[in-house]
């Protein structure tokens, strides 16, 4: 003798009383998100904050006992007291000019190589050549600055510079080490970049160009 089995189901709420259903419950799931993403929000905007507040109060503390003139006009940068008067100056001058001298000597070192780099991927190289190098070159853009600064202190300063200039004319911290480190470091944005931008040229440019004469080296 066999049993017939029913088994018993609930219908899924359908019209109006769904609809209702279901936008309650989504509401029900959507506010712990929303509070989730209200606090990481509130989290980035007060650690931006607390960084500014630290900053002023130091740059108040610092400014309370360096004058601003001295600080803007200054020749001398020694903060732990090691100049020729044995005691801490705080001038601006030197850090300006050092910047500007490695970055003018990056952009010496960068440009050309960045440049070169690129006419030769969009211009020259053939597809598999390009296909390579391509995804080399961006990835040595992502190459810490820390790698860098140390390949500097390493290896340019002791075995490119000082053999080149002297050993007692090249200190360890220099403005051509850094130089050239930098411009090793932009050279893969440069040659990205200036690659994209050459790739971009619409043929109807190129194809006039080469109407009038010109060709891949002139």
């Amino acid at each position: 003798m066999s049993r017939s089995t029913t088994t018993l189901t609930t219908p899924c709420p359908s019209g109006a009383l769904g609809a209702a259903l279901t936008t309650s419950c989504r509401r029900h799931w959507e506010r712990p998100a929303h509070v989730a993403l209200w606090a990481c929000a509130a989290v980035s905007v007060l650690a931006t904050v607390g960084i500014v507040a630290v900053l002023a109060g130091e740059a108040v503390r610092f400014f309370s006992a360096v004058p601003v003139g001295e600080f803007l006009t200054g020749a001398s940068w020694s903060p732990a007291g090691t100049g020729e008067a044995g005691t801490a100056s705080f001038g601006l001058l030197p850090l300006l000019s050092g910047t500007a001298i490695v970055a003018v000597g990056a952009l010496l070192v960068g440009v050309p190589l960045g440049l070169a780099t690129a006419i030769y991927l969009a211009e020259y190289a053939p597809p598999r050549v390009r296909a390579l190098l391509k995804p080399a070159i961006e990835l040595l853009a992502g190459i810490p600055t820390v790698v860098i600064g140390f390949f500097a202190l390493q290896v340019i300063t002791p075995h490119l510079l000082r053999p080149v200039f002297g050993a007692d004319r090249v200190f360890v911290f220099n403005g051509a080490a850094g130089a050239i480190a930098v411009g090793i470091m932009v050279t893969p944005i440069i040659a990205s970049l200036s690659e994209d931008a050459l790739r971009a040229v619409p043929t109807s440019l190129r194809e006039a160009a080469r109407g009038l004469g010109a060709g891949r080296r002139f």
